[in-house]
Order: C-alpha cells, then sequence, then structure tokens
C-alpha cells in the first residue's frame, strides 16, 4: 500500500512538475536565500583597503550576514541588465568594470577598460556591455575617446570603437544600435557595433556614414536620451553645457532623422512614462528659486511634457546642480537627483535650512518636496510592492517612507532610517523585480 501510495506521489510530481516536490520552474532563489535584493556599490573606507557590492535585504532594509561581493577599491556606477541577472560596477581606482551574475551570486568577470566611464550599459542578458570611456586612448593609434565593448564571460575587451570624446551611450533593446553623445559636441554618432572590427575600430574618424558609424549633426549639445522602440528622445543641454537652447528632439532609429523639436527650459535628464517625459536641468538664466524659501540663490528646473501633443504641460522648480537620477514611485513620486548642487547648513546640526541635491515632484499635486539631506545623489531605487525609496546620497543609503496619507505626504516625506553600510555608497541597484 505505501509503495503504491509513493509511486502516485512520483507520478504526481512528474507531471504536474511541483515546487515542493522539488522540480518544476518558479524562481528559484540565490544562495543567500532572499527574495528581494538591492545591491549598493560601496566605496574604499580609511580602514580597510577594498570596495564591494553590498547586498541588501530590501524586505526589510538589512544587511544580512553574507559576504559581500568583490568589486574593486572604489565602485561607484552601477549598470544592470533588463532582465537582472547580470550587474556591474566600475571601479575608479583601477578603471575595471567588475560584473556579477545575481542569480548565483558570484563574479562573472572583470575588464579592463582605456579610463573612467560614467556611462555604461548592459542590453541583453547576455554577459557583454558597452562603456563609454571619453579619455581612451590605443597605443598605435591618434584618437581620444571610444566606446569599448566588454565580454566579461571572456574578461576583457571585444573591441574599442572610437567615437572622440564619448561622455554617454543608450541603447536599443537588443543592443543592436548604440547611440553615443559626446563632450562640446553638436552631433550624436550611431553605432551598429556588430559591424565592427576588433580590437580597434575607427570607423567614425571619418565623416562618410559606413556600416559601423553614423554621425548626425543637427543638435545642441546632446548629453542623454531614452530610447522606446523606434524612438529616442534626445536631451539637448543648450546653454547648460556651452549651447544655445535646450531642447528635447525626437529622434527616428531607422532612418536617423529628427522628427520634432520641443523647447525646455535646461535637459541633462529625463524619465519617460507611457507618454509623459519628465526633464530635468539647471538653466544658467533662468534659475530663480520662485515660490521656496531657502538661501539657496540658484535652483534647477523640472519640465513636464506630453509627447502625444509635444507640449510642455508644466514646469517645477527644483534644487540646482547637474541632474543625472531619477525614479518614479509606484504612487506618484518623482524622485530626481543631482551633483554638485547648492548645499546649505548641514544635516548633522539641523538647526537651521538644510537642503542638497534632492528634490521630490508630487504628480498629483505638482509640489515639490526638498528633504533636508546634503551632498550628491549617486543612486534612486524604488519598488512596486513596497512604499519606500532607496536614495543614496552624500555617501550614505537613506530609506524613504512614502506615506499613504497624500494630503500630508510633503510634511512626512522623510528618511525613516539609514542602512548602515561603512564607505562611500556610489550607486545602488534593485536586482529582484517587486
Amino acid at each position: 500500500m505505501k509503495r503504491s501510495i509513493l509511486a502516485l506521489m512520483v507520478v504526481l510530481c512528474a507531471s504536474l512538475g511541483l515546487i515542493s516536490c522539488g522540480g518544476g520552474g518558479g524562481k528559484k532563489n540565490p544562495p543567500s536565500g532572499l527574495e528581494h535584493r538591492v545591491l549598493a556599490s560601496q566605496g574604499v573606507t580609511s580602514t580597510s583597503t577594498f570596495g564591494s557590492l553590498v547586498i541588501i535585504d530590501a524586505n526589510y532594509d538589512i544587511l544580512p550576514r553574507i559576504s559581500p561581493l568583490g568589486a574593486g577599491s572604489r565602485p561607484g556606477l552601477m549598470a544592470v541588465s533588463p532582465s537582472r541577472n547580470i550587474a556591474a560596477t566600475f571601479d575608479s581606482s583601477s578603471n575595471t568594470v567588475y560584473a556579477v551574475d545575481t542569480t548565483k551570486e558570484a563574479a562573472i568577470g572583470s575588464v579592463h577598460i582605456h579610463g573612467p566611464t560614467y556611462s555604461m550599459v548592459i542590453p541583453t542578458a547576455t554577459p557583454f556591455g558597452y562603456a563609454a570611456v571619453p579619455t581612451a586612448t590605443v597605443n598605435g593609434f591618434t584618437f581620444v575617446g571610444a566606446v569599448e565593448v566588454m565580454n566579461f564571460a571572456a574578461g576583457g575587451l571585444t573591441t574599442s570603437i572610437a567615437v572622440t570624446n564619448a561622455q554617454t551611450v543608450i541603447t536599443n533593446a537588443n543592443g543592436t544600435q548604440v547611440l553615443v553623445f559626446s563632450n562640446d559636441s553638436n552631433s550624436v554618432t550611431a553605432l551598429s557595433p556588430g559591424a565592427a572590427v576588433p580590437p580597434v575600430d575607427t570607423s567614425c574618424l571619418s565623416n562618410t556614414p559606413n556600416a559601423v558609424c553614423t554621425i548626425i549633426p543637427g543638435f545642441d549639445r546632446p548629453v542623454y536620451g531614452i530610447i522606446s522602440g523606434n524612438t529616442a528622445y534626445i536631451l539637448n543641454c543648450g546653454p547648460q553645457c556651452g549651447g544655445t537652447q535646450a531642447s528635447v528632439m525626437v529622434f527616428d532609429l531607422p532612418t536617423l532623422t529628427i522628427t520634432k523639436t520641443i523647447r525646455v527650459a535646461a535637459a541633462t535628464w529625463a524619465l519617460l512614462n507611457g507618454s509623459t517625459l519628465y526633464v530635468a536641468g539647471t538653466s544658467p538664466t533662468n534659475h530663480a528659486c520662485t515660490g521656496q524659501t531657502t538661501a539657496a540663490t540658484t535652483c534647477g528646473l523640472l519640465d513636464i511634457l506630453d509627447l502625444s501633443s509635444g507640449t510642455v504641460t508644466g514646469t517645477a522648480v527644483i534644487t540646482d546642480g547637474y541632474h543625472w537620477r531619477m525614479d518614479l514611485t509606484a504612487d506618484g513620486q518623482l524622485f530626481i537627483g543631482s551633483h554638485g548642487c547648492t548645499n546649505i547648513g548641514n544635516v548633522n546640526n539641523p538647526s537651521g535650512e538644510v537642503r542638497g541635491c534632492l528634490s521630490i515632484y508630487r504628480t498629483a499635486d505638482s509640489s515639490v518636496f526638498i528633504p533636508p539631506d546634503n551632498g550628491d545623489v549617486n543612486g534612486l531605487q524604488g519598488f512596486t510592492s513596497r512604499p519606500v525609496e532607496y536614495v543614496a546620497e552624500g555617501g550614505a543609503l537613506r530609506v524613504y517612507d512614502i506615506p499613504q496619507d497624500t494630503l500630508h505626504i510633503n510634511a512626512d516625506l522623510l528618511p525613516e532610517g539609514t542602512i548602515d553600510i561603512v564607505g562611500y555608497v556610489g550607486d545602488i541597484k534593485a536586482i529582484d523585480f517587486f
């Protein structure tokens, strides 16, 4: 009888693939056993000579007793693949990018690049990535600047594609088309990296379009873009970067043509939500802190664009600096971060105004809240299942509680705590969907 029951159980397990029977699909827990994880890049401290990627239990905002992942001495900027199976961080002490397999919580490999990077992307679930390296030089060649194609599994560069002063890189969904933005340029470089010839490709040094590279003029100090399908929304920094007029240009990827221009006050970073594009920047002329009681004499601006009509439907005053981070919570709180902003007061001695590089724009009523904290904002990470936002500001990792009482959200939207990471937190990324 017992044998018959056991045989029946085996058949049921095989046919139904139940997880409880030890087989079947469903999400597999990583070695740490944590359901929801966030990685923080933790830089070197005064008492240690290493940095790491610290794993955070994002269900409880705590550091579990597990070993961090090695990432050089000063890891900062991070990139995560769309499926979140690969995460990479740039170590500024060695100009090396370290990659990890988040499902195994183990290193994949590291790649040394030809200089510092401030922008990199892992476009797919495969262990390849692109880094824009504005000062890259290669022996035997005369160019300065490149997009470096990184193969983490092999531990080296596949190709260095020469792009003068390459500063920022974005890609389409499968990584076959790359847009590059260079310092002090009025052009955008479009790459087809699959056609590049390793180890060094100089196709972009020619003014003639070719299979690898096309240089498109007609922009005004372009610095960043967001790709959605076959369309890119390209930010023209304009006067903030030494140009003429800040704007958003709608760019058709198949034909590499500009189809529309929408003027804005300033533009260095943006976030796309449906047909709404939020654009932030600091204008060198239109920078009054109108409507805010602050000792700061310079403020930034947030423009809200309706892409279906191609118009600016709203504007809000935010903190100044060079804006480079945004995140929108599930209930409509837009966190906006910059670096190099005007810091007011001291968070450790909050007897008066305290102000830094973080602004929070509430989409429901267009109000703006400036939290009492100091320092550059290096990372933002929110979640759909928890009303909190992780903010890496001034080297610390704050946890902001998002109140459900929307009538008092600006009065209550303050950090509820700090995750105690030793060292400077250079960036944060969720590696699980939640």
